[in-house]
């Protein structure tokens, strides 16, 4: 018996792994607005965790920085929340039914670097845009 002590830290990363190797043939069911019963397995989720992971940091992104997400929970949000948290990025989730004020709100506050949005919240976000900061993450940021 190897004891009652974890031998690997309880992180996204190890979670995402061990998801992976146990159950990466499981089937998730996911219910969108464009498709009512969208399939796919564990292991192509960590697979498009990872491309999502590789293509913010393609961007700029570094651990530590916050990336918001204005989504349903489907497919898809499953997918940048694990790749983000497992990148060591922070997965801001913003709560699509609070007012548009709390929105940009948030948003501001939090100081996201990017937004990840569903298709139908795009109208929303083209209202708020005016509204909401953008933040120069880039080195000639601080001297401007």
């Amino acid at each position: 018996m190897r004891g009652l002590m974890m031998d690997t830290p309880l992180t996204i990363g190890s979670i995402a792994e061990h998801v992976e190797q146990y159950h990466g043939g499981r089937e998730i069911v996911s219910v969108t607005v464009d498709d009512p019963a969208h399939r796919t397995t564990w292991r192509e989720c960590m697979a498009r965790a990872r491309r999502v992971a590789n293509a913010v940091a393609g961007l700029g992104v570094k651990p530590g920085e916050n990336v918001a997400t204005l989504a349903w929970n489907d497919h898809r949000h499953l997918e940048i929340y694990y790749g983000l948290s497992g990148a060591g990025m922070i997965c801001h989730t913003i709560n699509p039914r609070l007012f548009a004020e709390q929105i940009v709100f948030i948003i501001n506050h939090a100081e996201d670097r990017w937004i990840f949005i569903d298709a139908m919240f795009v109208p929303l976000i083209e209202k708020l845009a005016d509204s909401v900061r953008t933040f120069d993450a880039s080195p000639d940021a601080e001297s401007a």
